[in-house]
């Protein structure tokens, strides 16, 4: 129980929650659009199936970061350093973060190669 006794532990309790309220809000404004767009009559049903899908795949998501946090077992050991499964997860999720915005960004300056000169052909 020493743990409630650590600032940390509060102050990451704090954002968990204020994260978990932002992305309720933002779950319930998209759906209520989305049902929106249904009969009268289905509206309803929509919302609460859309309500209870995105609080389950939350809690999964929630989870499944705390399995892949307790994955800290060494693999295997680089430069003198150990890697476990948990540095090998965060490793290629930020490497996929780093490629994704890299290329992102080249196509926003670039432009798509697709879409540069060349008019659009239509066969009879």
């Amino acid at each position: 129980m020493e743990f409630l006794a650590d600032p940390q532990v509060w102050i990451s309790l704090l954002t968990l929650t204020a994260l978990e309220i932002v992305l309720g809000i933002d779950n319930i404004i998209f759906i209520s659009i989305l049902a929106g767009k249904l009969p009268h009559a289905q509206q309803s049903k929509a919302r609460r199936l859309g309500l209870s899908l995105a609080l389950v795949t939350r809690l999964l998501l929630l989870a499944g970061i705390a399995w892949v946090a307790k994955l800290t077992t060494p693999l295997f050991s680089v430069f003198s350093s150990a890697i476990s499964g948990r540095d090998l997860i965060l490793l290629i999720g930020g490497l996929f973060l780093i490629a994704k915005s890299t290329v992102e960004i080249h196509e926003k300056l670039e432009g798509d190669d697709e879409s540069a000169g060349g008019v659009a052909r239509v066969d009879p």
